[in-house]
């Protein structure tokens, strides 16, 4: 990979990152270190009420525990989002703690803005925007896949406009990021894949993005040696906390990977049948992935390359073309290895709604950041078609 004399980027992501095996045992004393003293916990109700998390959160807190918002949803609703700032601001909170997956710290990031600024969740929509340091937040990821502990982006499901929008500033990123393995052991082997697989489309899409540099080069490849390397072992042995622990340090890679390049049209149609269908975003992901990479391989074979050889094919003697249609395989052959076999169909998307999803697409803020233009929704609907 190489750059032009005028490479200019910036490279941001959380500044502090703590892991290993119990590492949530940490988390009282990170604060008090931190000079905070009432925290709320931001959490699912499954994670709540069917598992031990949110307990052992409790318990390393002590006194510091404030109470606990149990009202995050799949995909959080900027409602939900502001109903957790309404709940942290009634208890006085000076602290978030997120634990979960991508939805979890969202909607921590989402309720910290609307704590130190006001309003509501929508009101601060857009890039760079807001202006001071939010409420702090600790990120405890329970998944590896969305890599949002180490973002400056949250995402917000707005069902009046039936799509997704963001929030972007460098202020959002968590002010640490604890990677504890033993959380992650008990999520089952589908959600297992398909964050997974939202992992690697970030370290992917981030390598061949159109703001990649240098930094951003190293922490996408290194993800997706990872993530090829143990994300099936995570699914053959689940309790393996070597492969656990390293897929949630190339989830937090490929998260600042993606988060500093962007991602691209890939998660443009994610987003989009995520929003309309209810589709998880990491199965989304899965499925476009390898074709997105075949549209994108004619102006980025020489990143695919990179991509491929970090999965571990030898790519001696082959063409950059070549070597890019090998990485494409690859990652055809490792979402059918992991059990991902959904298609479109399966949710109840159809021929006849391909252009609208196709239409939405070309707004979602990613595809922009894609190594060629998108210029038509025949394009897109092509794509989806594949996996109709």
């Amino acid at each position: 990979m190489s750059y032009d004399a005028d490479l200019n980027f910036v490279f941001a992501h959380t500044h502090k990152v703590m892991y290993g095996a119990n590492t949530i045992n940490d988390l009282g004393s990170a604060l008090n270190e931190m000079g905070l003293s009432k925290a709320v916990v931001v959490t699912d109700s499954f994670l709540a009420e069917k598992t031990d998390l949110l307990e052992r959160a409790k318990k390393t807190l002590g006194p510091r525990f404030a109470g606990a918002f149990t009202g995050v949803i799949p995909d959080p609703t900027a409602a939900s989002i502001d109903e957790g700032a309404a709940y942290a601001k009634s208890v006085n909170a000076d602290a978030l703690v997120s634990l979960g997956g991508g939805s979890a710290i969202d909607s921590a990031k989402g309720m910290a803005v609307v704590l130190t600024e006001g309003g509501k969740v929508l009101d601060h929509e857009g890039y760079h925007a807001l202006a001071r340091p939010l409420t702090p937040h600790i990120a405890i990821p329970t998944t590896a896949g969305t890599g949002s502990e180490m973002t400056m982006v949250l995402v917000v499901k707005d069902p009046e406009r039936g799509q997704k929008t963001f929030i972007g500033s460098y202020f959002l990123h968590p002010n640490l990021a604890i990677l504890d393995p033993t959380l992650t052991v008990g999520l089952p082997a589908k959600l297992t894949a398909a964050t997974g697989m939202d992992a690697l489309s970030h370290a992917i899409e981030g390598l061949f993005s159109t703001l990649g540099n240098p930094m951003s080069d190293a922490c996408a490849t290194e993800a997706i040696r990872l993530i090829a390397k143990y994300l099936p072992g995570c699914i053959e042995k689940p309790d393996d906390l070597v492969a656990r622990g390293q897929m949630l340090i190339a989830s937090a890679m490929a998260g600042s990977a993606f988060s500093n390049a962007m991602a691209s049209l890939n998660h443009a149609m994610a987003h989009t049948v995520g929003a309309k269908f209810g589709i998880h975003h990491g199965t989304a992901n899965a499925m476009f992935l390898a074709n997105t990479m075949r549209f994108f391989s004619d102006v980025s074979a020489d990143r695919l390359a990179i991509a491929a050889q970090a999965m571990g094919i030898s790519t001696s003697g082959l063409s950059d073309a070549q070597a890019a249609e090998k990485a494409a395989d690859r990652v055809e052959q490792l979402v059918k290895e992991i059990g991902l076999t959904d298609r479109l169909s399966d949710y109840g998307v159809s021929e006849e709604n391909l252009a609208e999803i196709a239409d939405m697409a070309m707004t979602d803020g990613t595809i922009i950041y894609s190594p060629k233009p998108v210029f038509e929704p025949e394009e897109i609907i092509g794509l989806l078609r594949k996996v109709l």
